[in-house]
């Protein structure tokens, strides 16, 4: 799952107003989903969902979470191998080679970005100099694609949130002047109010994305995000394992760029702005009101990135099981899973510098193998085509579902729906089933009939804070309009006995997100991860053999895209 990666920039805030414009414009097209009734699953059906098991999930994991592999980091050797082995795995399923051209590999241009920050970054202000240290205290990435990232003797201003959200009333830059600016910011979105901002569900303004995004088009040099635990969603040490080493990009067009994109700890934030002679927590209770205005700070620094730029290749693995209806099978219901880590990077403890990625995400492709076995076992393909898509450089920035959004194999409005598997629950089953996203598309009650075959119940994402659904692959398919899915780890646990609690949860998180030690072991149970992946196997199969098209709940921020997508096809 990505967290904290180089971002992409300027086709979110294209999606932002997109957003605005799907609450204002009416559109003649309406598209029924007739009920898909799961009570039409049939015994064979039923027996091919069989086909995922653990042993088989926990092979996959096993293979791709493997030193071998070199934590599958972008365009490296442990990359290929990646590919390579999705390929040969999706074969050996039944699926066939599903990229343009006829083979298993969609290939696109990554560019590589190593950036070499000062051990100190210096800030000058009315006192004098006030210094914080690399990696302890601030983590800086190059914001273009150049071999220096600089930003000279410009003025920080303090910013709140940074965020300019017409349909909310909000708007924290007021038009002025940012130009050549360092704009400090607030992490997530006010979330204080339920009728502001979706109160605590994050919504794409809360993303560091979009931070960068919007601070490169006011014409900032660069944009400083102050961390916290509850606004990031995860640790300090999470910034510096996916900010440093190689940050991938596809290749840069004409959009507007900050030249270096940074973090500060909180501590280090409250500093520099004590050096301004204001008070971090007064400012950010200022930034929690409409009226607020960006506040200059009379703090001036300079900071110079060395960059060493690698342009290379990685990929998406595709495989497809064509659909049985002729009327139909131009159409296809998307799998998703990405099989790419973090690689290579800074030693923990112990000295181990492979961030294998067992969790997330070789046991997200491991569900999507299982799901693609159950398929081919099927006495007959659904109507639709089934397509499974492996992407590269998700932790990245989610580059490769990116890449497939521009360039699909299938037309965005022949997508019938997008089913993503990342990091699933490693804890057993689960009486619930939490949606990323819920509310957001007729799939929700689909997914909660078949979650009740399994004695289940579908519930909310258990930490909405987290802004999840802007964070994995299915998003890129929601920016071009086709509803997905996107299953949340459950903890009601069916083994009351483990003593499993959120707060155990969250500990692996604090411990092994995005670290080396994401490593398979002994102790996971994945039968949680076996019942989900059944359920995204049963929504798919209902998904593919119905008549009509799963839709956006009517005024959601996509539907609008999603109905000149179909409009583009009729």
């Amino acid at each position: 799952m990505n967290a904290a990666s180089q971002p992409t920039r300027t086709h979110r805030l294209q999606l932002l107003g997109a957003v605005a414009l799907s609450l204002l414009t009416a559109c003649t097209i309406t598209v029924e989903s007739p009920p898909a009734d799961p009570a039409d699953i049939t015994p064979e059906v039923e027996t091919a969902a069989g086909e995922i098991r653990e042993e088989g999930l926990r092979e996959v994991i096993l293979a791709l979470s493997s030193d071998e592999f070199q934590g599958r980091g972008p365009a490296s050797a442990g990359d290929r191998l990646a590919q390579a082995y999705v390929a040969d795995t999706f074969a050996a399923a039944g699926l066939s080679p599903g990229a343009t051209g006829g083979g298993w590999l969609q290939s696109f241009g990554v560019v590589g970005i190593n950036a070499t920050a000062p051990k100190t970054w210096s800030f000058e202000g009315p006192d004098g100099e006030i210094a914080f240290r690399w990696w302890k205290e601030y983590i800086a990435s190059s914001g273009v694609q150049e071999e220096t990232a600089e930003i000279a003797d410009a003025e920080v201003v303090f910013v709140g949130y940074g965020i300019e959200a017409p349909e909310y009333g909000w708007n924290d830059f007021k038009d002025v002047d940012l130009q050549g600016k360092v704009l400090l910011m607030l992490n997530n979105d006010p979330d204080w109010d339920p009728e502001l901002f979706a109160g605590n569900l994050r919504l794409y303004y809360g993303r560091w994305t979009y931070k960068y995004e919007i601070a490169a088009a006011k014409g900032a040099a660069a944009a400083i995000i102050i961390h916290t635990r509850p606004s990031a969603g995860y640790p300090w040490q999470v910034v510096q394992t996916s900010w440093t080493g190689p940050q991938f990009e596809l290749p840069a067009s004409d959009e507007a760029r900050i030249q270096i994109a940074s973090w500060l700890t909180q501590e280090a934030a409250g500093r520099l702005v004590a050096a301004a002679g204001h008070d971090l927590s007064e400012l950010v209770d200022a930034a929690r009101n409409r009226d607020f205005e960006p506040v200059p700070l009379g703090i001036r620094t300079s900071l110079r990135l060395k960059n060493t730029l690698d342009r290379v290749e990685t990929g998406n693995v595709i495989g497809v099981l064509p659909g049985s209806d002729p009327d139909l099978a131009d159409e296809a219901v998307v799998f998703t899973a990405h099989h790419d880590h973090l690689g290579i990077g800074e030693p923990d403890d112990s000295g181990d510098d492979i961030y294998n990625g067992a969790r997330d995400n070789a046991a997200g492709v491991a569900q999507l193998v299982g799901i693609a076995r159950a398929f081919a076992a099927l006495p007959a393909p659904p109507r639709r085509t089934m397509v499974f898509l492996a992407v590269g450089a998700e932790e990245q920035g989610l580059l490769g579902s990116q890449y497939y959004a521009e360039h699909p194999t299938f037309p965005p409005g022949k997508i019938a729906a997008n089913l993503n598997f990342d990091a699933p629950g490693i804890w057993g089953r689960t009486r619930d089933l939490p949606l990323v996203g819920r509310g957001k598309s007729d799939l929700d009650d689909l997914a909660g009939r078949i979650a009740q075959r399994q004695g289940r119940n579908v519930v909310g994402e258990s930490d909405p804070t987290q802004g999840s659904f802007y964070r994995s692959d299915q998003f890129n398919f929601a920016k071009i309009g086709v509803p997905a899915l996107y299953f949340d780890e459950g903890t009601d646990f069916v083994d009351e006995a483990a003593g499993l609690d959120k707060e155990t949860l969250e500990q692996w998180n604090l411990t092994h997100y995005h670290q080396p030690s994401d490593e398979l072991d002994e102790s996971w149970n994945l039968g949680g991860a076996v019942e989900d992946a059944q359920v995204g196997f049963y929504c798919g199969w209902v998904i593919g053999n119905q008549d009509g098209l799963p839709a956006w709940t009517p005024g959601d921020e996509f539907e609008a895209t999603r109905k000149q997508a179909l409009a583009a096809v009729q």
